[in-house]
């Protein structure tokens, strides 16, 4: 299986270190052993608030359920059902991450009765209106990118090595994103994109993290800030779940129509 693959891969490179002869080797490294602290919780749901703003700071919300299944071997499945507001209402997007392939993703739109298949070319664009874009809201598998470390760098009170991670599949909306580690909890608590003419579009920050089963960390909020336009896109979590009994049965397209 491929994440087994790489985390033998990982024996070879020592982590971080003078060992590690290349920025390239030392990237990889992180990238995997972040991937294998985050391995083993099966299922996940959750409730999220998406709160979006224009540039005059006007502002929608938007109320949604989360559902991940973890897939060994390659990218995870996940679900997102929306409740409010009205017209929305029973909108749900389904996405089949895969490691070193473009995703499959559907949208079931109520107001048509029908599933939408998401053309992988358009996978930079914005996640219902928001500045999430779809290849954002997927699982970030390691394969999906190459790496390179650039530093260790303080950020308030938490210490973080720095990566450049550079995307593998041609359907990326960007050229590179920099992303801050968090050294104690393996987690992302900035990341930098930047777009195909490599100007920086849109920084994510990821917001009061909390451990859960004592080895899983999941943000309390995220907040995406675009600068090109101005807008940004907050996220606020809650009601974590994990091991939940969830199935492929409950992550198939065919029953998006049926999902309240």
């Amino acid at each position: 299986m491929l994440k087994r693959l790489l985390w033998i891969l990982l024996l070879t490179l020592p982590l971080h270190s003078a060992n590690a002869k290349t920025a390239e080797e030392k990237g990889l490294a992180i990238a995997i052993e972040a991937d294998r602290r985050d391995t083993g919780w099966i299922s996940q749901t959750a409730n999220m608030k998406m709160e979006l703003r224009n540039k005059q700071g006007q502002t929608s919300i938007r109320k949604i359920r989360s559902r991940t299944l973890e897939v060994q071997g390659d990218g995870d499945k996940g679900l997102s059902i929306f409740d409010t507001p009205a017209d929305v209402k029973g909108t749900a997007f389904l996405s089949y991450t895969h490691a070193t392939t473009a995703d499959d993703q559907w949208l079931y739109l109520p107001a048509l009765k029908r599933v939408k298949r998401i053309a992988s070319a358009n996978k930079s664009g914005p996640f219902m209106g928001s500045e999430f874009a779809y290849e954002d809201i997927t699982s970030q598998e390691v394969a999906r990118y190459t790496y390179k470390y650039l530093q260790d760098e303080k950020i308030e009170d938490r210490d973080t090595m720095v990566i450049e991670r550079y995307p593998t599949y041609k359907n990326s909306g960007y050229t590179r994103q920099i992303v801050w580690i968090d050294k104690k909890m393996w987690q992302p608590i900035k990341v930098e994109f930047y777009d195909r003419k490599n100007a920086r579009l849109k920084t994510l920050t990821f917001h009061n993290y909390q451990q859960y089963l004592g080895q899983y960390w999941r943000p309390e909020r995220m907040e995406m800030v675009n600068h090109q336009s101005g807008k940004a896109t907050t996220l606020t979590w809650s009601n974590y779940k994990f091991k939940t009994g969830l199935t492929d049965r409950d992550f198939d397209k065919n029953s998006l129509k049926r999902i309240r």
